[in-house]
């Protein structure tokens, strides 16, 4: 067969199995995410192979891992998809309804639950009043997981975090801006001198305390807090790191560490756990939240409906002191 019938024989659609199966790991997912069957994409992926002369997936032990020929196809063929959303996807660019009541779709965010202990189950819940056929997986932010390459690869659709600094490569929209303070346990002796004088907790007192700090969201790099006190040529002593963000709390409830972050994280807690927030002795920036995305699903217009909830959900669980940035979905 000629180089010339193997390319005819390639439409849109299997360029779009080919580049979720890979993304996915799985074809039963990918059917899920394609809105197909799964002996639909099975048989749409032996095409594939035939065409490409490659297994594309392997078995590795309970599940299915990309070749090296598949992971080179990735990138070409989501740019493929990007300029044929360019081309073709006029009705999307022009501002397209969307009808959230009757979609039947996947979408995928990666998020910190460094915000609000509301706001995922805020968020899950308006989706799911007005998008009841909306399939939502919730991927937790970690220095292992690259949602970088997720975004542009389209694994993800969606990234909720906070950065100082945010990569300059993704579309942002900013949810809220949050000042930093310190949650103590009412017991911590700084807590109750503060309570007689508020002049002692210092700078001095505050690096000298222990203290406890999620894992950095980016591999090999300092968490926002650390980040930051080393560019003021500081440093604290960090006596216990969690990947569990929503249990720091109830930790420094039962201990004497410190917990550097957000002021609307930590009002959550001061009704039902015995702690107090007191004011940072570090002039730190506000510490800025936001959604970023690829220009991949930027002119999507469900979406543009989605990045609109989330931005409407995180406004509306912050008090009226918080500063917010301008709508830019």
């Amino acid at each position: 067969m000629s180089q010339r019938a193997d390319f005819d024989k390639i439409e849109l659609q299997l360029v779009r199995v080919l580049h979720t199966v890979i993304s996915e790991r799985s074809v039963s997912r990918a059917a899920m995410r394609l809105n197909s069957t799964q002996p639909a994409v099975s048989a749409q992926l032996r095409r594939l192979r035939a065409l490409t002369g490659d297994a594309l997936l392997v078995r590795s032990g309970a599940g299915m891992t990309p070749t090296a020929v598949a992971l080179e196809l990735l990138e070409p063929a989501g740019r493929l998809l990007q300029e044929a959303q360019s081309l073709f996807g006029r009705n999307s660019r022009s501002g397209a309804s969307f009808d959230p009541a009757s979609a039947e779709m996947s979408i995928r965010i990666a998020v910190s639950d460094y915000l609000d202990p509301l706001f995922l189950p805020e968020l899950v819940g308006r989706l799911q009043q007005a998008a009841p056929g909306l399939r939502l997986d919730l991927q937790p932010l970690s220095a292992q997981f690259d949602y970088r390459r997720g975004l542009s690869s389209g694994e993800l659709d969606l990234v909720i975090g906070n950065w100082l600094q945010p990569p300059d490569e993704l579309h942002l929209g900013g949810l809220l801006s949050d000042e930093v303070v310190c949650l103590l346990a009412n017991k911590h002796p700084a807590a109750k001198a503060w309570q007689r004088d508020p002049a002692s907790w210092t700078l001095a007192r505050y690096l000298d305390c222990q203290h406890l700090a999620p894992m950095p969201l980016a591999a090999g790099q300092p968490g926002v807090i650390d980040q930051h006190l080393t560019e003021l040529g500081l440093s604290r002593r960090v006596a216990v790191r969690s990947a569990h963000f929503g249990q720091l709390p109830q930790m420094v409830a039962r201990s004497l560490l410190v917990l550097t972050t957000g002021r609307l994280f930590c009002s959550r807690y001061l009704k039902g756990l015995p702690v107090t927030v007191l004011p940072c002795p570090v002039a730190f920036p506000a510490m800025n939240y936001y959604q970023l995305w690829h220009q991949l699903t930027h002119r999507s217009a469900a979406l543009r409906w989605l990045r609109e909830q989330v931005r409407e959900t995180a406004q509306s669980l912050a008090p009226a002191e918080f500063n917010k940035f301008p709508n830019n979905p």
